[in-house]
């Protein structure tokens, strides 16, 4: 698909005018809850969408400010004391990210497994979703952004409580309209309309609806705690006055130096773990090269620290709302960074005329597609082996963050992996075979220390007095481990068993004996038993 294909402007410039409703309380929430100037979220949402955007190869994922990075930058801007200072850090930050991306190291995203990048989307539509309902009675006391389940005394299952108590009545009526809009957009019978994008229409509706408010009903008025809040310049000194300078006379500090590798190494994950996901929700199943996103969102973080920004990644909560929207090519991420741009510097104004309501209503029809009870009904019926690491990322991204929750859910997978290998992969089941029968036994094209527990458990249970031919004809390379358990079951026990042990293929460098005499096959029936190591390290029955 071409990258800006007049075709494709229907459907991506409706997009990039979603993301830029969402991304903005968002670059702003993030700023506030980082401790930074609200501009330097907008500055790094800018950038994000236009430099990275213009630099990745993924076609629908959406960078900016990263609420897995607040913490960090938190306490990075109080450890090193001045923001110019956690500037250079930033900048830092994407120069490693640079390094990292012509290494090759985007390669480790490929050893994620399906069911925890599933488990990880499920789990951010569930706390999008839990975010933004005390948005959606008027309850802001948490920043948009705020992803974290801890967030000071209150946490995220206790804050949906206080709405209760704090219910605004105009900012509910706004966020019902606004989502009542945002689903009949969806309907068949709203098709004619479609070329005005549904969350435009939402947003537009809630300030005609709030100023309808303040003209007869003031009680139901949203008042502006409960709206957008941009930085105005009323001129442009003012305007370039907004951007800071990083102060690079502190560039060998440690503890700069610290923090860098500490933004660069959250940000680096993060980022593939959002372009892994969003290649499996892109309808077309393009594939993003992930060393060259790691460059481009290397420069990016560079020219963020230069400019006065936050440190970038890409976002899953905007990548999936420019998914949802209909995006088809990356025109739609360039575009929103250029409309924060023009109307950060423009028209701030009606910018701060936006309802929070609105794009909570935004917000959690996108948390409610990432969550959709079809997902948990296909994960369980994968098996365990699949819905039990889902289910620990869900739980764990919800209840702690999104790289422990992610790092929760790979621990799972693997001993998973490590389960299904000793119990069912080269356990063998002496009752099918019989005295005097030869057992072959195959190894894979390569045999790792994972194989080693199913292999020891396979000869543990070989029968007595059997014949066993193991083969590693087709064997390129054997584990250390797994080589030591083949020798001792050889020379110790095996013959404690009357076990005739035939060894064949083993290459010289091994340093194990072949042995050449093997028992004819014509003569004797022959129980085979083959086993292949697939990519994924499982072995299975053939």
């Amino acid at each position: 698909m071409k990258r800006f294909a007049i075709t494709n402007l229907k459907y991506d410039i409706p997009s990039s005018i979603v993301v830029f409703l969402v991304a903005v309380p968002l670059c702003l929430g993030i700023a506030l809850a980082s401790g930074a100037p609200f501009f330097s979220g907008l500055i790094s949402g800018i950038v994000g969408g236009i430099v990275i955007g213009a630099l990745s190869n993924s076609n629908l994922s959406v960078s900016g400010p990263a609420a897995g990075l607040t913490a960090v930058v938190l306490a990075g801007i109080n450890k090193l004391g001045a923001f110019e200072t956690f500037l250079v850090a930033v900048f830092l930050a994407g120069a490693i990210q640079l390094v990292l991306g012509f290494i090759r190291a985007g390669s480790i995203a490929n050893y994620f497994p399906g069911s925890v990048i599933k488990g990880m989307l499920t789990a951010i539509g569930i706390i999008i979703i839990l975010k933004q309902i005390p948005h959606a009675f008027g309850y802001d006391a948490e920043a948009e952004g705020q992803m974290n389940f801890q967030s000071g005394n209150d946490n995220t299952l206790s804050a949906l409580l206080q709405p209760l108590q704090h219910i605004h009545v105009g900012v509910t009526l706004i966020t019902l309209v606004s989502l009542a809009i945002l689903i009949a957009w969806e309907k068949p019978f709203m098709k004619r309309l479609k070329i005005m994008p549904g969350a435009l229409v939402a947003v537009v509706a809630s300030i005609l609806l709030n100023l309808l408010f303040s003209a007869f009903f003031p009680a139901f008025a949203v008042s502006k705690e409960h709206l957008v809040q941009v930085p105005v310049a009323n001129n442009v000194k003012e305007f370039i006055g907004l951007f800071t300078l990083p102060d690079f006379s502190a560039i060998w500090d440690k503890d700069v130096i610290i923090t860098a590798l500490t933004i660069a190494a959250v940000a680096s994950i993060e980022t593939l773990l959002c372009i892994e996901a969003v290649d499996k929700m892109d309808p077309q199943r393009r594939v993003t090269n992930q060393n060259r996103e790691l460059k481009a969102q290397g420069v990016g973080n560079m020219i963020s620290g230069l400019l006065g920004g936050l440190p970038i990644t890409s976002v899953i909560v905007r990548s999936s709302a420019n998914i949802n929207a209909g995006a088809k090519t990356k025109a739609s991420t360039i575009m929103h960074g250029t409309l924060i741009l023009f109307c950060s510097a423009l028209i701030p104004g009606i910018l701060n005329m936006i309802p929070l309501g609105a794009l909570a209503a935004i917000l959690l029809l996108t948390g409610y597609k990432l969550a959709r009870i079809s997902v948990f009904k296909e994960m369980f019926a994968n098996g365990k082996y699949e819905w039990v690491p889902f289910m620990v990322t869900v739980v764990a991204v919800v209840f702690t963050d999104l790289l422990t929750g992610v790092g929760l859910g790979l621990l799972t997978s693997i001993i998973a992996i490590l389960y299904g290998n000793m119990k069912n992969s080269y356990y063998f089941h002496k009752e099918h075979h019989h005295e005097g029968e030869i057992i072959k036994i195959h190894l894979s094209e390569e045999v790792s220390f994972l194989n080693k527990a199913s292999i020891k458990l396979t000869l543990d249970h070989l029968p007595a007095n059997s014949t066993v031919i193991i083969d590693a004809t087709k064997t390129q390379y054997i584990h250390f481990d797994v080589l030591e358990l083949i020798r001792e079951f050889k020379k110790i026990k095996a013959p404690e068993k009357n076990i005739k042990c035939t060894l064949t293929g083993f290459k010289e460098k091994y340093k194990i004996d072949n042995t050449h005499h093997v028992v004819s096959e014509s003569n004797q029936p022959v129980a085979e038993e083959k086993h292949s190591l697939q990519q994924t390290g499982t072995l299975s029955y053939h």
